[in-house]
């Protein structure tokens, strides 16, 4: 795995995104970790069914809400990623019915 940059913060670490394996870079949030994955879109709306992402970028719009680790409606924008974290694309209100 590389290093972050020189003077970055630490090694590289591995999360999953619907299950494919992305690299993550410490102090980033799972948003950072996925549009640097080349990620734009992690959920979909109730009605219609459209994607979204990141609107504000902090944390107001609940735009870029995702499943991580099991946990759903969390704000992809707030959420530092973490090693071995399993992020989910969130589909309505992302809880089982």
């Amino acid at each position: 795995m590389k290093t972050s940059e020189p003077g970055g913060e630490g090694r590289a670490f591995e999360v999953t995104f619907d299950g494919r394996a992305v690299e993550a870079l410490p102090g980033r949030t799972v948003a950072a970790v996925l549009w640097a994955a080349g990620v734009t879109s992690w959920r979909t709306t109730r009605d219609g069914g459209r994607p979204r992402g990141v609107f504000c970028g902090i944390g107001v719009c609940f735009d870029c809400l995702v499943t991580v680790n099991g946990r759903p409606s969390q704000r992809a924008c707030l959420v530092p990623a973490r090693p071995g974290d399993v992020i989910r694309t969130q589909e309505g209100t992302g809880h089982e019915d």
